[in-house]
């Protein structure tokens, strides 16, 4: 591809920053140095967030034009002439903020489509992703190629991710941000990366920043008071009793070994840390995939033999195949069947690591339901129609 064909003609992000007083450049990875480029928070209620303390500078706008900036760590403040139009993300908690503020039909691309959990939109009206048309940008590697041909507005993707786990350089990141488009993003879906040693967001923190690259404050404001007044009400019924739980994802169906998750500050743990449960894998020996790569076997898991195991999985599946994939083969493992969780039918669905705010609430309702089954019944958590109204601007 001839490069100058994706060349803008408007001034470049460098020259915004240049001219615009930003602080970027030289020092932006400054202490962040440098494995499955495709992979897998404090608690969020009404109570003060816990995450490392946050710039919370608003939005800043002139009077004389519709340009403003976004400030959001790795990358400092990024200024905007206009909303984007175009965007992506690379992992599905930033695809779904931005299908929560109505940006659906702007996204262009996520770095694996089957890890964006669009299923759970089937059960909001009038909101639905074509998923499958979506451009993948992991293709055995994510080629820069793809930036200048997709053509962004924004690209939210934290760039240490890029640079730490996509194995780009920062003269990569460099050259995107100077001819296609700017880097807005922070990885907030694991707390345990080393490289992350920078502001770490909770879910709603860089969801206001993203209401901010869309001037869509009031629909975050919106979905803040659903979460808020849910996690309220689930937090406020929660028995005593603080279930031991291990969160696997299986490497095979049936199951051989399993990568182990301790539970750590990022998102994909939210639900998990506001239902109270105790981190069976952080009393034990056993090392977070996050920082080890690692894997665990049944003789491990013996060991750690907890209450509750929560089974991680991308892409949809339904009761009878979550069944038969790995309950069932579990239970007739001469050494998994031993696991007190597969004897007292305690194998339960973890759902996908990647949740913004709507995927979240899902993902909360079904594992209160699934943990706590006297306390929580079968009835929704939050109306379907009032999220839906949220993200098609009917509210």
């Amino acid at each position: 591809m001839d490069r100058d064909s994706g060349r803008r003609t408007e001034p470049t992000r460098r020259e915004y920053l240049k001219y615009g007083g930003a602080v970027v450049g030289g020092g932006l990875f400054a202490g962040c140095l440098g494995d499955d480029g495709a992979d897998s928070t404090p608690t969020e209620s009404n109570s003060p967030s816990t995450s490392t303390e946050t710039e919370t500078t608003d939005t800043e706008t002139t009077t004389e034009d519709s340009s403003y900036s976004v400030t959001m760590e790795p990358v400092g403040e990024v200024p905007f002439d206009q909303v984007p139009e175009k965007w992506f993300s690379f992992t599905g908690d930033y695809a779904d903020m931005g299908v929560a503020l109505g940006q659906a039909d702007g996204l262009q691309a996520v770095g694996i489509r089957q890890r964006f959990a669009t299923w759970y939109y089937n059960e909001l009206p009038g909101v639905s992703v074509d998923r499958e048309g979506l451009t993948q940008l992991w293709q055995d590697g994510t080629d820069k190629e793809l930036f200048y041909e997709l053509d962004a507005d924004v690209h939210i993707i934290d760039p240490n991710f890029m640079i730490n786990r996509i194995q780009w350089t920062q003269e990569d990141i460099d050259e995107i941000s100077e001819n296609v488009g700017p880097f807005l993003g922070n990885t907030i879906f694991s707390g345990s990366y080393s490289w992350h040693d920078y502001t770490k967001y909770s879910m709603y923190e860089a969801f206001e920043k993203l209401a901010q690259v869309f001037q869509e404050e009031e629909r975050y404001e919106a979905l803040k008071e659903i979460h808020d007044r849910v996690v309220s009400d689930v937090t406020s019924r929660l028995p005593e009793e603080r279930p031991e739980v291990a969160i696997l994802y299986p490497r095979s169906s049936p199951p051989e070994t399993f990568l182990p998750f301790v539970m750590d500050s990022g998102t994909s743990f939210k639900q998990w840390r506001e239902l109270n449960v105790r981190d069976a894998l952080a009393q034990s020996d056993v090392q977070n995939f996050h920082e080890s790569r690692s894997e665990v076997d049944f003789e491990t898991l013996l060991e750690v033999d907890p209450e509750v195991i929560a089974i991680r999985q991308h892409g949809e599946l339904t009761e009878a195949e979550f069944e038969s994939k790995f309950v069932q083969p579990m239970k007739d493992h001469d050494l998994g069947s031993e696991l007190q969780a597969v004897q007292n039918d305690r194998v339960i669905y973890a759902g996908a690591p990647y949740q913004g705010p709507i995927v979240y609430l899902f993902q909360l309702e079904q594992a209160a339901q699934d943990l706590y089954p006297d306390v929580f019944t079968e009835d929704e958590f939050f109306d379907r129609q009032r999220v839906a109204d949220i993200v098609t601007g009917e509210f």
